[in-house]
């Protein structure tokens, strides 16, 4: 019988905890303002860790340059999560850019736009049906 709930999904999702608490409370660069730690995903041997994080801002610069400082934050972000966790291995972090976010946002206003030229053709061609109607009397 598998396990319902694997080791490596609670430690990514402790790992995912613990790292939001330090990008929030003691990392201080600006460029990292309103940063989320959208998921992660721990190998099996918990060696190495991919933290997707999301960033206010959309700008690709910015972007670029705040996955610069998380990457070089990296050993020290890591030994405070080994602090916390006091876990015997602690893996290899690797920040990467979670697009996801930001499609799902781009998808829905391509959807919001969609409904509302549709409705938009909807009211015109009751209008036109209207007139059709008011002449044929």
């Amino acid at each position: 019988m598998a396990r319902e709930y694997a080791r490596t999904d609670r430690v990514g999702q402790q790992i995912q905890k613990e790292i939001a608490m330090i990008l929030m409370r003691e990392i201080k660069d600006p460029r990292l303002s309103m940063t989320t730690v959208s998921a992660v995903e721990v190998t099996r041997d918990l060696a190495y860790a991919k933290i997707f994080v999301t960033f206010f801002n959309d700008n690709p610069e910015e972007i670029k340059a705040s996955l610069e400082v998380l990457a070089d934050a990296e050993g020290y972000i890591r030994s405070l999560l080994g602090k916390r966790l006091r876990a015997r291995i602690m893996p290899h972090l690797r920040f990467i850019y979670d697009s996801s976010m930001s499609e799902g946002v781009r998808m829905s206003a391509l959807v919001d736009q969609a409904v509302a030229s549709d409705s938009n053709k909807n009211e015109s061609t009751d209008l036109i049906d209207n007139d059709n109607d008011k002449q044929d009397e």
